[in-house]
């Protein structure tokens, strides 16, 4: 596909339609960094946010092998970066052929963690993806059941063009200016009078929790009735700490990566200061999908890849902004959300959470708040599912929020709901590994 350039008049709107390609059948997909449908066309910049540039069908498959019968949209859009600029994203998005009216809308954020093109769930999810370790490959099953209960659903790409894992601000814009094109692009026959929830967990929950605090100040028109934060990782300074040296150091260390492409100052100081091996490691990280990087990089100590100790490194002003800079809490949630997070979890402290549970009610969110005593990080986020979807369809019906249970301890594990949820989940999940199509049948109301 060539790029194409479509004109903008004087008050910033699209003038003509955007191009859209139908599903190209047996084409293996392109990179991201490759594929001329991530490029923006000229005048993109005086294009409102959330204006759809370009859009294409595309067909998802399970880890890239197993094709679904649903068919979903991307749609490129103008969005805005941190700095207020302008930029573009992907999201893809999902709609129900049998549905209510006004049908509900979740964005649903994946934990891509990674600032590998093939870890975005714009390419990831689709047929023929080569994005083994890919986290959003196996997200597939949770964006299924989103779809089973009826409810559209765009998954986009929230950390940009250049994969900025753990930037501040900007995955919230990427996120609301994703629904926005959403609702704009009139094939999908969305309603901008839908209820919209957000969810995400670990690092899709970073993102949800920036496009929560994000969306009084920047998208206030979109209905937005709910948030579900599942471990949004509050501090990620705190989070570099924890992991540094432990089994999930890749992670912490992808995060470094991603900033030194977001903040110049900060990008001048780590490459003073790494060793020839160091740099050799933030060369490959930017190919690597995220399971590759925490299996190659276990225990690893970013000590080793400085050329002067760490501590000081990071008590450096440039290095200090960055991490004061990136840490959730800047503005409280206008909607109701719901946090869910594990006490023995080793990746996301809890006590970052409890901190940004209080920060968000003293600010007047209403927040409901599952701190779960049993469960540890991988194992909360499937078995929470069914809590999350049960209590984005309440607010999408408008009950009312149950006081009683704004702060609950009682483990997952332990409730029989979860167990009657999970064996909704498992049958949706069974019907993506065999390929053969998500019908209606919503999985929340089972746990009633």
């Amino acid at each position: 596909m060539d790029v194409i350039s479509e004109p903008v008049d004087g008050r910033g709107e699209w003038c003509d339609a955007a191009p859209h390609e139908p599903v190209g059948a047996g084409v293996r997909p392109l990179l991201p960094g490759d594929d001329p449908f991530y490029r923006p066309p000229a005048g993109y910049e005086r294009a409102e946010p959330g204006t759809v540039l370009r859009s294409r069908d595309v067909q998802l498959a399970f880890l890239g092998l197993i094709p679904q019968r649903f068919t979903a949209t991307q749609l490129l859009y103008r969005t805005t970066d941190m700095a207020n600029n302008a930029q573009t994203t992907v999201t893809t998005v999902l709609a129900p052929a049998e549905r209510t009216e006004p049908c509900p809308i979740v964005s649903y954020q994946c934990a891509i963690d990674a600032v590998a093109g093939r870890c975005f769930p714009s390419y990831a999810l689709r047929r023929r993806a080569k994005a083994a370790g890919a986290l959003a490959q196996i997200e597939l099953l949770l964006i299924a059941a989103v779809l089973a209960e009826g409810w559209a659903v765009s998954v986009p790409d929230h950390g940009g063009p250049h994969g900025v894992f753990g930037a501040p601000f900007e995955p919230g814009h990427y996120v609301l200016d994703g629904l926005r094109a959403a609702l704009n692009f009139e094939p999908l026959q969305l309603s901008s009078t839908a209820p919209i929830g957000l969810w995400g967990y670990s690092g899709g929950g970073l993102a949800t929790a920036w496009a929560a605090e994000m969306y009084d100040g920047y998208a206030p028109e979109l209905n937005v009735v709910a948030a579900v934060l599942g471990s949004p990782v509050g501090d990620l300074g705190n989070t570099y700490h924890r992991l540094n040296g432990k089994f999930f150091a890749g992670l912490p260390v992808m995060v470094v990566v991603a900033l030194t492409h977001t903040y110049p100052e900060f990008r001048a100081v780590i490459e003073q200061h790494l060793t020839a091996e160091g740099k050799a490691t933030f060369e490959k990280l930017p190919r690597m999908t995220t399971a590759h990087a925490v299996v190659r990089l276990a225990k690893t100590d970013m000590a080793t890849m400085l050329t002067r100790p760490l501590d000081e490194v990071l008590d450096l002003p440039e290095v200090r902004h960055v991490f004061d800079n990136i840490r959730l809490g800047t503005a409280a949630p206008k909607m109701p959300v719901l946090i869910v997070q594990a006490v023995h979890d080793r990746i996301i402290s809890v006590s970052d959470i409890d901190q940004l549970a209080q920060t968000y009610a003293l600010g007047g969110t209403d927040v409901t708040y599952h701190r779960d005593r049993f469960c540890e990080h991988i194992l909360l986020h499937p078995l929470s599912a069914p809590m999350s979807l049960r209590w984005l369809r309440d607010r999408f019906q408008g009950r009312p929020l149950d006081e009683r249970r704004a702060r609950t301890t009682w483990p997952t594990l332990l409730n029989p709901s979860t167990y009657r949820g999970m064996a909704r989940l498992a049958v949706v999940s069974g019907k993506v590994i065999a390929g053969r199509g998500v019908e209606r049948r919503p999985l929340s109301q089972l746990d009633e």
